[in-house]
């Protein structure tokens, strides 16, 4: 099965495998959120839904709508590295619904909790960028072949001025690097 109709053909099997890379993210960070914000369960719910989906279950409502509030959580969150946290469980259930259109903001929902994660990472070590990268690279070792075919139908990450879109653009370009049969 494939997705509707867009630039190039993307199956539900690819989807299932870039959710699960997205989702091991957003898992990481996901107590960081959870200490600063113990009663609000929003983002993993939306962690959950994307499980559901990993796990063979169909797209449906659940995905946007956990998406959605785990965005809204993200938004309501009182530190930072709690609101990174929650938008990369946003970012998990949202990947759900990756359309294959050759948009180069679609390589957010790809690597954005990956990004996120590492923000938080620096954030907790006293802002150590090297920490940051250090987390980076950890993903890159994580793509998978199908991760990098999939993330090479698309142009390259927007650049950005925040960290976490500087983190997005190094994971980005490291990925576009690697010979593709090489990966995980």
């Amino acid at each position: 099965m494939t997705t509707p109709s867009g630039d190039f053909e993307l199956t539900v099997d690819e989807l299932r495998l870039v959710v699960l890379y997205v989702l091991e993210s957003a898992e990481e960070v996901l107590p960081v959120f959870e200490e600063t914000d113990p009663g609000d369960p929003r983002p993993r719910a939306a962690l959950d839904a994307a499980r559901e989906f990993v796990n063979g279950a169909r797209r449906t409502k659940l995905q946007r709508i956990t998406s959605s509030a785990a965005h809204r959580a993200a938004r309501e969150a009182t530190t930072e590295a709690a609101r990174l946290a929650a938008r990369a469980a946003a970012d998990a259930a949202s990947a759900a619904y990756l359309h294959p259109l050759a948009k180069a903001t679609q390589v957010g929902h790809i690597l954005r909790a990956a990004a996120c994660a590492a923000r938080v990472g620096e954030l907790n070590a006293g802002d150590d960028v090297a920490v940051g990268l250090r987390l980076i690279e950890k993903s890159r070792q994580r793509a998978t072949p199908v991760l990098l075919d999939v993330l090479h139908r698309y142009p390259p990450a927007p650049t950005g001025k925040s960290r976490t879109a500087q983190l997005m653009t190094v994971l980005d370009t490291s990925l576009r690097m690697m010979p593709r049969h090489v990966a995980g």
